[in-house]
């Protein structure tokens, strides 16, 4: 039995039957976007490992609750997020895309929606969400969330004594 050479696709210009990407290689560039462990998240939890804080990486901070945190601090209930300029809508970076441009502002628009209902929901179960944009200085948010941490775990402390 020959192998056969994989099938080219006779248009490769033109998007994907049923696609919201506008062709095939943006199509192709937009699934090859990380959705964990990017430079800025690999950054910050890098200086705030060295700074001696444990914590766990793209965990749910509530059971049941469909959203991931970048960095959970689940005995102080402290939740990072390194939020993306272009996914979750910075007001300073964020540049719509001139093609199809009504399916990318609903989207993004429902990520914002969906980060304020996060917060939201962890905070009314009493924890801390710390969320810092890509491009912010990654030192500063790394004594951010170091400060909030230890500022918890004294919190944390006079309450049980």
């Amino acid at each position: 039995m020959t192998k056969q050479p994989p099938q080219r696709d006779p248009a490769p210009w033109a998007p994907p039957a049923g696609s919201w990407a506008s062709s095939a290689a943006n199509r192709r560039s937009m699934l090859g976007n990380r959705n964990r462990d990017t430079s800025p998240e690999r950054a910050l939890r890098s200086l705030v490992h060295a700074a001696g804080l444990r914590y766990r990486v793209a965990a749910k901070p509530l059971p049941g609750m469909r959203r991931t945190a970048d960095m959970v601090f689940r005995p102080v209930r402290v939740a990072v997020f390194v939020d993306g300029c272009f996914w979750h809508g910075c007001p300073g970076h964020f540049v719509p895309p001139k093609t199809n441009p009504d399916y990318w502002r609903d989207k993004i628009g429902r990520n914002v929606q969906r980060d304020r209902d996060t917060d939201a929901r962890l905070a009314e179960a009493g924890w801390l969400v710390l969320r810092f944009w890509e491009h912010e200085p990654v030192e500063a948010c790394s004594r951010a969330v170091c400060d909030a941490v230890a500022s918890r775990r004294v919190a944390l402390a006079n309450s049980r004594s």
